[in-house]
């Protein structure tokens, strides 16, 4: 079986950390990698490029999540790590969306999905997941729909 695309960026990443001595940028690529593995150890699978992105904006979102707290907790020392690895994690994600393409994209799943009202959110999200995922993020797009929907 061979390897995805992505998975041999984020191994050759690690490869030029190793090289250039950059310790906290190799943790940060080794922390991807092992999630990696532990996906397929536990599925028994090679993970396609969308899955692992999938996967790597996951930790993005936990790494967002975790900044909140350790700045509600004075910890800015643990919340500029938790920064830098989402920089590095998101070298190896899609290009962000911009707010027009988003607008665009939320504007054709209303229209195609029908939805009229909160309850038609499931469908509509549905529709957008797929285009968007690692490229922008979820918890915005929902607020978006809901102003949209209300």
């Amino acid at each position: 079986m061979s390897q995805s695309p992505l998975k041999l960026r984020i191994n050759e990443a690690m490869k030029e950390a190793m090289r250039a001595k950059n310790k906290s940028r190799l943790g940060t690529i080794r922390l991807a990698l092992a999630e990696i593995k532990k996906v397929e150890v536990d599925e028994q699978i090679d993970l396609d490029d969308i899955r692992i992105t999938s996967l790597l904006d996951k930790m993005v979102k936990q790494s967002r999540e975790s900044i909140k707290q350790f700045e509600a907790g004075g910890r800015t020392d643990l919340a500029t790590n938790e920064q830098h690895e989402i920089e590095v994690i998101q070298e190896f994600l899609p290009k962000a969306l911009s707010e027009e393409e988003l607008d665009a994209i939320i504007k054709g799943a209303l229209e195609e999905s029908g939805a009229v009202s909160m309850q038609d959110m499931g469908k509509v999200m549905g529709l957008i997941k797929p285009q968007v995922v690692g490229r922008a993020d979820m918890s915005a797009i929902s607020q978006k729909i809901k102003a949209a929907l209300s």
